[in-house]
């Protein structure tokens, strides 16, 4: 059939299409409140024939999406009629031959592991062909990533041609939604589906990106609907090479960690839920959320960064919870501060019922939620998940929180001494040893400073020598003055006595 042949029939079918559309559905509305005798029939018969022969023609010479497009407008025109709303189903199976399938990100407040593989199988799918890409860099790389950025896709699968569509709704629901012919269903339900989601994951853990989410504050939820977490890529450097940590106390941790991620048919076998709890406590500065990014990197884990004080009770805990993905870290840092975890243990027995409850709405997330959340029932809706709690008051917290079983490991990181020095020495000045530092070694040991002052002061150029001379003369000062400080705060608490 030649192209002006084609023409001719496309502009007769657009005609059709408006001529058709409007008189059926005059004259069908008006079949509904007359008798349909005569011409009214005669009218009806002529324009669903004509309709029949818009479709054909739409199948026949039109783009799909197209096709669906216009194919839809006319289904819902005629469902609008009150006849017709009574078998509205039937109507649109008579009329359109295409299903639809939808993969939410966020499903009945859990998170869709086929929304993020298919997702990533469609952004794969990159060739010359392709009008519209996304590039990008990660750190550390010189080769850049391309990606599709179309909203609209069409894919080809044993001779089947499906069609994917990349949404996201005006109220921030995000979803990947897959049209095709209703003949290809068990192509498309069977194998086909299943090759993608195979295949998405695959390409994932080739270009795996550890992720750093942060909870959304739940007034925002009602307006954003099921985006409950935000996400950036997490591009901490620390590694457990480089953190100021006795090497001893490094290694156990770390071991720790490896046979925890290795003990899938262990937690099965035991009947436990296969996670594991860190309790990070000392001083400020003592590496706390350093220790955090290198878990991270070693298992490459997304973080979850659970921020309590925006959560307003229970029940939206539990939504959290269930919204993050297996393979990640859970953390509430700086617990102690969060939020008043000693429930009703903390209220004086003088105090009012009023004043009880008062302390109870204050505290909406209460001890009982949050050990709920650590190893009650919900805790057990997700695996290999890893929770890290961090605090610098170790005392100030429940014990019910921290036992063993709910914290399984408690990480004490406390004030530097002449081992971690040593690897921020080779960190900052790329020294393994120096005549400085039996002078520093002494000093360390006579004086609590932590690991990140010790950090800034290596830091320091202050123009004298080269080979770190400046830097470590510098940081002597410093341990020298802070010595003197800790002394003279000791004297005064004895005179205090």
């Amino acid at each position: 059939m030649s192209q002006t042949s084609v023409r001719k029939d496309q502009k007769l079918l657009l005609l059709q299409t408006k001529k058709s559309k409007r008189n059926l559905i005059e004259i069908l509305m008006g079949s509904i409140v007359k008798p349909m005798f005569g011409d009214n029939i005669t009218t009806i018969g002529s324009n669903i024939a004509g309709l029949l022969f818009i479709i054909e023609t739409l199948r026949r010479y039109f783009p799909v999406h197209l096709k669906i497009t216009i194919q839809e407008l006319l289904v819902n025109a005629i469902q609008r009629l009150p006849f017709f709303k009574k078998c509205a189903d039937k109507t649109l199976a008579f009329f359109s031959p295409y299903t639809r399938i939808r993969f939410i990100e966020i499903e009945e407040n859990k998170y869709n592991y086929a929304y993020s593989a298919i997702k990533t199988y469609l952004g794969a799918q990159v060739n010359p062909q392709v009008k519209n890409l996304k590039g990008s860099q990660g750190r550390g790389r010189e080769s850049l990533d391309f990606k599709r950025d179309d909203d609209k896709f069409e894919d080809e699968y044993e001779g089947v041609k499906m069609w994917w569509e990349v949404l996201k709704s005006t109220d921030g629901v995000k979803m990947c939604r897959l049209t095709f012919h209703r003949s290809n269903w068990e192509v498309v339900t069977g194998s086909y589906l299943r090759y993608v989601v195979e295949e998405g994951k695959s390409i994932e853990e080739k270009k795996k990106k550890v992720k750093l989410f942060m909870n959304n504050p739940s007034s925002n939820w009602k307006m954003q609907m099921k985006n409950l977490w935000s996400s950036i890529d997490f591009e901490h450097p620390a590694t457990f090479d480089t953190m100021a940590m006795d090497p001893m106390k490094k290694d156990e941790i770390m071991r720790d960690l490896l046979a925890f991620r290795d003990s899938e048919e262990y937690y099965k076998k035991i009947g436990k839920a296969w996670k594991r709890g860190y309790l990070l406590h000392g001083p400020p500065g003592t590496g706390k959320s350093t220790t955090i990014a290198a878990m991270a990197n070693l298992m490459s884990y997304s973080i979850f960064d659970l921020e309590l004080t925006s959560i307003e009770n229970n029940w939206e805990l539990k939504k959290l919870v269930l919204a993050t993905t297996s393979k990640s870290i859970i953390v509430i840092e700086d617990i102690d501060c969060s939020l008043d975890l000693t429930g009703e243990r903390g209220v004086k027995e003088d105090q009012s019922n009023a004043e009880i409850k008062k302390v109870k709405k204050k505290n909406a997330v209460t001890l009982s939620g949050l050990l709920n959340f650590i190893d009650g029932i919900w805790s057990a809706c997700g695996q290999e998940r890893i929770l890290v709690f961090t605090t610098n008051h170790l005392g100030k917290l429940d014990q019910a929180l921290i036992r063993r079983g709910r914290m399984d490991m408690h990480i004490e990181l406390s004030y530097c001494r002449f081992e971690a020095f040593k690897i921020l020495a080779k960190n900052y000045l790329n020294l393994d040893s120096h005549l400085l530092f039996a002078e520093i070694e002494t000093l360390l040991e006579e004086t609590n400073m932590t690991p990140a002052d010790v950090a800034e002061n290596l830091m320091v150029k202050d123009g004298e020598s080269s080979g770190g001379d400046g830097s470590l003369k510098g940081l002597i000062r410093a341990l020298e003055q802070m010595k003197l400080n800790q002394h003279s705060d000791e004297q005064q608490k004895e005179i205090n006595k």
